[in-house]
């Protein structure tokens, strides 16, 4: 693979969940680590510029070097990023907010990397489903992440009446995301399917100064005519103690 048998490193670098100050959610040390690193590859290289900007290494922009890794990157491009870790080369992997490779098709190129024997060393910084978890008051020792739930609304309810009835059954927190522009409808779909007892948390801008998390059963988020509007969300469901 390499000329001199040598492979880089794969970090695993952390962003920031909103527009705030890097050094707001991130540790001095992975800070510091960026200024020695010049490949990158990222979800949309825009983004990535501003990030890393803010982060310590604005008018450097101009001498690292960005490779694309999203929804519209094939498999034959992915495995050619094995060439970017030749001769030592280390490379950092980044994701559009919170955790690369969690929620995020950065996780190709870290399955790369152990097909390949390349170290992958995951950097700390805010994980949005930890953090709403953590703030949530739900079961922080048995829980799932379900990623995106359908997009259509009859198969949205009826994997919401699935995954309720596994958290009744189990006592498992059920975690799932949504595009922000499907937050409302994703939430009047949970109101009008879940159990009045079933407990809903809602995390929304985690983080961030207009941050708003708060758990309240689906009949108390009746009564309040919520609405979250167009911000990135994290829901956790909590149907323990129901029976459904």
């Amino acid at each position: 693979m390499t000329t001199n048998g040598k492979k880089g490193k794969l970090y695993l670098i952390p962003s920031p969940l909103g527009d705030n100050d890097p050094a707001e959610v991130l540790p001095a040390p992975v800070l510091g680590l960026l200024q020695g690193l010049r490949t990158f590859v990222v979800e949309e290289t825009r983004t990535a510029r501003r990030y890393l900007s803010r982060a310590g290494l604005k008018g450097r922009i101009s001498d690292l070097e960005f490779h694309e890794l999203n929804e519209h990157t094939d498999a034959g491009q992915i495995e050619g990023y094995l060439k970017l870790f030749e001769d030592g080369n280390d490379v950092a992997l980044i994701s559009e907010a919170g955790l690369p490779a969690v929620a995020d098709p950065g996780a190709q190129l870290v399955a790369l990397a152990h097909r390949h024997g390349i170290e992958v060393v995951p950097e700390v910084g805010p994980s949005s489903l930890m953090l709403a978890l953590m703030a949530s008051g739900m079961n922080g020792q048995s829980f799932a992440f379900c990623g995106y739930l359908p997009a259509k609304g009859d198969e949205r309810k009826s994997r919401l009446k699935a995954i309720e009835k596994l958290s009744a059954g189990t006592g498992q927190s059920q975690i799932f995301i949504e595009t922000p522009y499907r937050n409302d409808s994703m939430l009047a779909d949970i109101l009008s399917v879940c159990h009045p007892g079933t407990r809903l948390c809602i995390a929304a801008n985690i983080t961030m100064p207009d941050a708003s998390i708060r758990t309240m059963t689906v009949a108390e988020w009746k009564k309040t005519g919520a609405e979250i509007g167009k911000r990135p969300c994290v829901f956790i469901l909590s149907a323990h103690g129901n029976t459904i």
